[in-house]
């Protein structure tokens, strides 16, 4: 079976996160969105661990009803910020291993109660012993991410997890890099790529913004890290996520005024932007620096990666209106009861047929064949995107292809 899954995620125990981020709210979103597997998130944090042990578990799973059909899947995951200021995603197999984690982590952490993303005072090295010795899966949580990714601060995994490098089977991508970007650079090719939400919010435009397709016999703990590691034919199929370019960090940019920057310019500059701010080396600029080659050798094993935004900005910019009004809820709607999940709409589905307007069919088959512009983000600020202009594109939308404002602000 092939199961659409979302890896990291937060609860509303993190900070700058949606207090709707509960167990109920995600089951009935992920439904919408045509996600079978979806990430706990911030599982060290007693309170939220608290309300995942109410749930139905079997084999590493946790169950709560979403409708009257089916059942949403979650699986324990955690984010960690090491030492030196890099973010770790664990996979965990049981509750007695989260609890078995915060037991270990608690005396190097000053947060671990407070905050579902904690901040445990060891190295990368440290925390990957003590995730294998609980049996979870480790690896770098949005590993290019110019302020708190391995990538930042680290050269290469072994300078990251020392001797534990052996034991990473897994890199995320995070939204400023796709797996074009990853794949110049030698040390990954082994790797599995996770292209994850990283969401603060439930609902559809940001809870599985990103998500992975991957080819299992069944939804357990056991049976995502076989697709995980690759082995008997689990497998990762599918990467799907937001144009690398529509990134915040995506190109080198002024933190404070936005401004771009090539990488030249910037260390000319001593990386101080002219109005007085600190100028982001961004994701492009850190490949450049430590690719292997020109371009991504892609290595057999290495899935397909398809470009998509949330579908309600899709519409929104067809038509010509903002994201949240009722046309385009109306729309999305329509789509949604006809083909049962996002996810159908923007990849499965045979949407020519579908009976709508013919400006959002056209949007949606330009993102699924990679026809769109995308003015890149940078400094911290996210990109945007154009579509390509036609007869029957809206007014707003056609008159001097403006490019739209951005689709991930949280």
């Amino acid at each position: 079976m092939q199961v659409n899954a979302d890896l990291h995620i937060h609860s509303k125990y993190s900070m700058a996160t949606s207090p709707k981020m509960d167990l109920p709210t995600l089951a009935s979103e992920s439904m919408k969105k045509g996600i079978q597997l979806v990430a706990t998130g911030d599982c060290l944090h007693p309170k939220w661990l608290s309300q995942i042990k109410t749930l139905k578990e079997e084999n590493g799973i946790f169950r709560i009803n979403a409708n009257q059909k089916t059942d949403a899947s979650f699986i324990l995951t955690t984010e960690i910020e090491d030492i030196n200021q890099v973010h770790h995603l664990l996979i965990i197999p049981s509750i007695s291993k989260a609890e078995e984690l915060y037991e270990l982590m608690k005396p190097h952490s000053k947060d671990i109660d407070s905050d579902g993303r904690p901040v445990v005072r060891m190295n990368g090295e440290q925390i990957a012993q003590m995730a294998r010795s609980a049996g979870a899966l480790i690896g770098p949580a949005h590993a290019f991410t110019p302020w708190t990714a391995m990538y930042a601060y680290h050269n290469s995994l072994k300078e990251c997890y020392g001797d534990m490098a052996k034991y990473i089977y897994f890199l995320e991508l995070g939204l400023s890099a796709d797996t074009s970007y990853a794949d110049r650079i030698e040390e990954l090719r082994c790797l599995t790529y996770l292209s994850n939400s990283d969401a603060h919010s439930p609902y559809v435009n940001k809870l599985a913004r990103e998500f992975n397709r991957f080819e299992m016999k069944d939804i357990s703990f056991d049976e995502l890290k076989m697709a995980i590691i690759r082995e008997k034919g689990r497998k990762p199929v599918l990467n799907v996520g937001m144009p690398p370019d529509e990134g915040k960090y995506n190109e080198s940019a002024c933190i404070r005024c936005f401004r771009h920057y090539t990488i030249r310019e910037s260390v000319m500059k001593s990386w101080k932007c002219s109005c007085g701010a600190r100028i982001k080396k961004g994701v492009k600029d850190r490949v450049n620096e430590l690719a292997s080659f020109d371009k991504p050798h892609y290595p057999d094993h290495r899935p397909p990666y398809i470009h998509i935004i949330p579908l309600s900005e899709i519409i929104a910019k067809a038509l010509g209106i903002g994201p949240n009004t009722k046309g385009v809820q109306a729309v999305w709607n329509t789509l949604i009861d006809k083909y049962g999940s996002e996810v159908a709409v923007l990849i499965d589905a045979d949407i020519s047929n579908s009976g709508l307007d013919t400006r959002v069919i056209g949007a949606i088959i330009a993102f699924r064949e990679g026809n769109v512009k995308v003015h890149p983000g940078g400094g911290g600020q996210y990109g945007s995107v154009e579509l390509p202009c036609s007869d029957t594109c809206h007014p707003k939308a056609k008159k001097e292809c403006e490019p739209q404002r951005s689709l991930c602000d949280f």
